[in-house]
């Protein structure tokens, strides 16, 4: 299994393990809590069921009056599911039924001094009961004591059915939170997984360009030394090595402006600056090597533009684009480069007649060591230029698009953000 794999399988885990943490506090707290307001409701009802039997006593003595029977028949006119109704008099002896336990009988006789009690009574078998005793006395000066009983095991089955359907809905919760928090490990550790993967790729990329020019540079050695030579013999192979060791340096310099740029450890000057006076530097520079091939550089559109940025940086991307026309730009060819302010938006274009890029290879033409094929022959850069040049206009919030059609040429428009007006 991967790292990355593992990872997300121990995150994925830290999630349920978490949620199955907060849903043990939360559904011990619910429980505790709706326990209870079930027992407060079981102690209701039982109240209930002891005003019934004093209101039916109270009918019945007004029905009767004097007689102690229409009195103790009102326990019996009252049905109530589930509840067991005991009468007793002013003594605490049962008058309806006529014998009852000595629990019942205690809870009368508190009952008769405090005026109420409620109490939980744990039978012989694991049977417990809830009690609810109360006093009370008729208009006829009679003192009564009503008492309901309910056994507890209506609570209990209530209880189970709450852990039940608690424990399926945690249960459920619990395998939904596994697999979206899998997804969401997932998703989040794309971007790392990516960064990994571009890492890879780089330093495998990276090790090929500096393979080749490290292999000439001792190969050349090499061969100088295996045998005794004139000087001139000398002097050439170390210009070799010294030709391989400046392409080796530029590689390097590439790759250390890349790996900054993605560190962030490379600063940028904002300042104005004026991409009409860069451009124009840029093409007198790419008009020297342009010469040596026979390719011709000419400045059409020429605008004042201002931009806010880092110069050197600025220059560097309008020298990488002109190096790229002037390199894949035959002899006799032309390379034009404009600049405008267009729409308020200072805009670079560098268009040249060279043998142009196939639509396959445009969307990788800013990607890292990436040359396409018909560059291979013509350029013996590392295939780092225009990425840095992505990466400077992308930090100057530029955008920069390249058209091509192969062998009538490439055109590449670099437009800037309106500059701020200063008040």
């Amino acid at each position: 299994m991967l790292p990355l794999d593992r990872l997300r399988l121990k995150l994925t885990g830290w999630y349920a393990g978490t949620f199955s943490l907060i849903l043990l506090l939360l559904g011990g707290g619910l429980f505790f809590v709706i326990r209870g307001q079930i027992a407060r409701q079981l102690d209701g009802a039982l109240e209930k069921a002891v005003a019934e039997l004093k209101r039916a006593a109270a009918i019945r003595e007004a029905e009767s009056v004097g007689a102690r029977g229409a009195v103790v028949d009102a326990v019996d006119e009252l049905h109530i599911p589930d509840r067991q109704l005991f009468l007793l008099d002013g003594t605490a002896r049962p008058v309806k039924p006529p014998s009852a336990e000595a629990w019942v009988t205690e809870a009368a006789r508190a009952a008769l001094g405090a005026g109420a009690v409620d109490r939980t009574v744990r039978l012989p078998g694991e049977r417990n009961l809830r009690l609810h005793a109360e006093r009370f006395t008729l208009r006829g000066r009679t003192t009564y004591v009503g008492v309901a009983v309910a056994d507890q095991l209506e609570l209990e089955d209530e209880y189970a059915a709450l852990i039940g359907a608690f424990g399926a809905a945690a249960a459920f919760g619990l395998l939904l939170v596994a697999a979206g928090g899998y997804v969401l490990v997932r998703k989040s550790t794309e971007p790392a997984e990516r960064s990994m993967a571009h890492m890879r790729r780089f330093m495998a990329d990276a090790a090929h360009e500096l393979r080749t020019p490290l292999t000439v540079v001792r190969t050349r050695a090499e061969v100088a030394l295996q045998r005794d030579r004139q000087a001139s013999e000398y002097v050439e192979a170390l210009r070799g090595v010294a030709s391989e060791a400046g392409r080796l340096g530029g590689i390097v310099e590439e790759l250390l402006t890349l790996a900054r740029a993605d560190a962030g450890e490379r600063p940028l000057r904002r300042e104005t600056v004026y991409l009409d006076d860069l451009a124009l530097d840029a093409a007198g520079a790419a008009r020297v090597v342009a010469e040596r091939q026979g390719v011709t550089v000419e400045m059409e559109t020429f605008e004042e533009a201002a931009v806010t940025g880092d110069a050197s940086l600025l220059r560097q991307l309008l020298e990488t684009v002109l190096d790229n026309a002037v390199k894949f730009t035959p002899a006799g060819g032309h390379v034009r480069v404009g600049v405008s302010s267009a729409g308020s938006r200072p805009t670079v274009i560098v268009e040249d007649t060279g043998v142009g890029i196939p639509p396959d290879q445009l969307p990788h033409v800013f990607d890292r060591f990436y040359r396409g094929d018909a560059a291979r022959g013509r350029s013996d850069g590392a295939g780092l230029g225009l990425a840095i040049a992505r990466w400077i206009a992308d930090a100057h919030g530029a955008e920069i698009a390249v058209d091509s059609q192969v062998g009538r040429g490439t055109r590449v428009t670099i437009r800037f953000p309106a500059p701020l007006s200063s008040s």
